[in-house]
């Protein structure tokens, strides 16, 4: 109740917590990003209840560029997106 989820294709590619203070949310990442993020913001850090290596929480504290919040939330869906079968992605694709 207090989570927004967004999913393609039924797979989750963002978490979006509506009680934390300030806002945060989970996006999926490459491991060897999610790690390079971690260590250049500290508003970047393992995310609660996830996979730790393919998934990062990002604090909304005005530390990470809106720019970069935007590349790591599209990332995040790109990368749930090639994990889908052939079928599903073309789907997409002509949407």
């Amino acid at each position: 109740n207090d989570t927004l989820v967004f999913k393609v294709s039924g797979k989750i590619f963002l978490l979006l917590s509506l009680e934390a203070s300030p806002l945060q949310f989970n996006v999926k990442c490459d491991p060897e990003q999610a790690e390079i993020l971690r260590e250049e913001y500290s508003s970047v850090i393992p995310a609660f209840h996830m996979n730790k290596k393919h998934w990062n929480s990002v604090i909304l504290d005005c530390n990470v560029p809106s720019g970069l919040i935007r590349e790591m939330i599209d990332a995040s869906y790109r990368l749930v997106i090639k994990t889908l079968p052939l079928k599903e992605r073309k789907k997409l694709e002509s949407k």
